[in-house]
């Protein structure tokens, strides 16, 4: 069985970013697929505090993070969902991100080439109040640099916008997450796909 792994950011449990993520976890088939989760919003992570540790040994000097570690490291797929805040990731999230610096520390500092042995790639779902193409980017290319050192390949985004007028149940994007991920489980790679212009 895969294993799919879910950074949830929204503050929101029942909003926008979630049935999004639902609809994109809806393409995956529960015989095939194992989905843990873990929700930044309830369960913050301590920032980086760049205070040398990983640059020495593996691991982190804060714990909150290691069970993270082990599920990232074994998983198949990676799903951010998140929403957009000034033009990035919520606060929560970020911390996460930052906390990447452990592999960036493994890869160029210690040597370990690749910093996690085992590939993945990952699907970024972003929710914003309005359609702004330029939030998309940023945080892809925040995603891209992180998991340039993470054997982690993004393999598309998907973008529900204009979410401050409300929500159209019927709106197209919940059946393109879930065709999305009908093609990642079915190795039909999406290819850097951005769906979010």
């Amino acid at each position: 069985m895969k294993q799919a792994l879910v950074l949830f950011a929204s503050p929101h449990a029942a909003g926008a970013t979630r049935r999004l993520l639902d609809a994109f976890l809806s393409g995956l088939s529960p015989d095939g697929w194992a989905v843990a989760e873990r929700d930044v919003c309830r369960a913050p992570a301590a920032p980086c505090t760049a205070c040398g540790y990983c640059r020495q040994t593996d691991g982190c000097a804060l714990h909150d993070l290691d069970d993270f570690d082990g599920s990232l490291r074994a998983c198949d797929l990676l799903v951010i969902a998140s929403p957009v805040y000034n033009l990035t990731f919520p606060a929560q999230l970020k911390s996460v991100i930052d906390r990447f610096q452990r592999y960036f520390e493994a890869r160029f500092a210690r040597g370990v080439r690749p910093a996690i042995a085992k590939p993945r790639r990952a699907v970024l779902l972003l929710t914003m109040g309005r359609h702004d193409p330029f939030s998309a980017e940023v945080c892809e290319r925040m995603l891209r640099q992180s998991f340039s050192v993470m054997n982690t390949h993004l393999a598309g985004t998907l973008c529900l916008t204009d979410t401050d007028g409300g929500i159209d149940p019927e709106n197209p994007v919940f059946e393109k997450a879930r065709r999305m991920a009908i093609e990642i489980a079915g190795e039909s790679c999406y290819n850097n796909l951005n769906l979010c212009e």
